[in-house]
């Protein structure tokens, strides 16, 4: 078979303007586009956030490592793919962290209730690639999952946008470790987004997100 591309939480409230804005958001939903139309994937699905009550994972006063402020909320604009991402050629959603926290795509399901990890082995994928917002958060760690499921993983850096050079470096290191191949480099990052700073400790010490909750998805 061949490569299926996984295209990550590319959404209003991850790009400029929205409430976990990353620098280059747009421009990355605009180059996946492009990627898309230029590419002959087998398969092209995109995960997303849909949060609806995701207990703990929203704060009003949130430490930008196990929580956050209130995004891409199930209904509103800020849950929307971004505009300059085309999902015409999206086989299939998965949505994620509807009622706990996720990161993952792999932790998403299918208008069907069908676990990521389970549309793929349907469809026989051994091969993807991932794609999406943001490096260092839930584009890393849908790579990881993809790992442990089995499947040769690359990762297009040059179709990711990280949230700081710090985490994103060391989120590049912790997938190159794993044996995600990698190609291109992530956008560079020349303005700081406000919440950065303090989401960068946790991936120093080796992790760029918490273990998401298993259930409730």
């Amino acid at each position: 078979m061949g490569t299926t591309l996984i295209i990550v939480d590319v959404q209003n409230d991850f790009c400029e303007g929205g409430s976990l804005a990353v620098t280059g958001g747009s421009e990355v939903a605009a180059a996946i586009t492009r990627h898309v139309a230029d590419h002959g994937y087998d398969h092209v699905v995109a995960s997303r956030d849909y949060h609806i009550s995701p207990g703990t994972h929203f704060s009003d006063n949130p430490d930008f490592v196990a929580t956050w402020p209130a995004h891409c909320i199930a209904g509103t604009p800020g849950a929307d793919f971004h505009p300059a991402f085309d999902v015409s050629a999206v086989e299939e959603i998965f949505s994620k962290g509807t009622y706990a926290a996720a990161y993952s795509g792999f932790e998403g399901t299918s208008s069907d209730g069908v676990p990521l990890a389970d549309w793929l082995m349907e469809r026989g994928v051994r091969e993807v690639d991932v794609v999406g917002i943001a490096t260092d958060h839930c584009v890393r760690a849908t790579a990881l999952d993809a790992v442990k499921h089995g499947l040769a993983v690359r990762v297009l850096l040059d179709l990711t946008a990280g949230v700081s050079p710090t985490t994103t470096e060391a989120a590049i290191a912790e997938l190159r470790e794993a044996g995600v191949a990698l190609r291109g480099a992530p956008l560079p990052i020349t303005k700081r987004t406000p919440w950065a700073t303090l989401s960068s400790c946790d991936i120093e010490e080796g992790e760029a997100t918490p273990k998401p909750e298993q259930h409730g998805e």
